[in-house]
């Protein structure tokens, strides 16, 4: 599994916009295939401060997303009314040890 994290940020002006965009279009990256797990989080400090906090089977399915043309127009639509340039990471889950209980 790959834990994916997006910062977007946003000029004051596009929030609302991007909110209501975001919703409209969160069913269907949530159900793109490969994809988990969706969470779309705000800044306390900051809210023109986003992060988008997705689980994705595999990197091929998280690269099959990118280089959909669903996402391209999304991007194309939300690039326009960022702040700053996106920043992101992929992630993977350390687990932790097992315990081996002594004796």
């Amino acid at each position: 599994m790959i834990l994916r994290i997006v910062k977007l940020s946003f000029r004051p002006d596009e929030v609302a916009k991007f909110e209501a965009y975001f919703e409209e279009r969160r069913h269907r990256i949530r159900h793109y295939p490969g994809c988990t797990h969706l969470q779309l989080w705000q800044d306390r400090q900051d809210p023109c401060v986003f992060f988008t906090y997705s689980h994705w089977e595999s990197d091929e399915a998280l690269d099959a997303y990118r280089h959909s043309e669903f996402f391209g127009n999304v991007w194309k639509t939300i690039k326009p009314m960022f702040a700053q340039k996106a920043e992101a990471w992929s992630l993977n889950n350390i687990p932790a040890p097992v315990a081996v209980p002594a004796g």
